[in-house]
């Protein structure tokens, strides 16, 4: 079974976002395969390296439904990647994203009372 999903990721600078796309692992909150738009980063380093660098930020998506969620850098490794906490949520939070479950649906059907005879 596959449990990796495709994910954007946005690093948000004091000025800018740097845009990139990858792949989150489900199973470890591992983040693989970055491939930035629009950025070197050979030439200009890893976002979180520069000291106009505020957040790294996450999203998966479902048609038009997204699922935010907070994304660590270690900056020694230039590894993404989630919290367990973090990647515990977004679980819950894809789960009801993937099958259509919105906070107004109720989840239990209520069953009508049989007639007494």
């Amino acid at each position: 079974m596959d449990l990796r999903v495709p994910i954007k990721i946005f690093d948000e600078l004091a000025e800018t976002v740097v845009e990139s796309n990858g792949t989150l692992d489900l199973a470890s909150g591992e983040i693989r395969s970055v491939e930035y738009e629009g950025y070197d980063i050979d030439l200009q380093g890893l976002p979180a390296e520069d000291e106009n660098y505020e957040f790294t930020m996450g999203m998966l998506s479902n048609g038009d439904r997204d699922v935010e969620f907070r994304i660590d850098v270690d900056v020694l490794s230039g590894k993404y990647s989630v919290t367990p906490t973090e990647l515990l949520e977004i679980k819950g939070r894809a789960a009801k994203l993937f099958s259509g479950i919105t906070g107004d649906t109720p989840s239990v059907t209520p069953i009508k009372p049989r007639k007494k005879r």
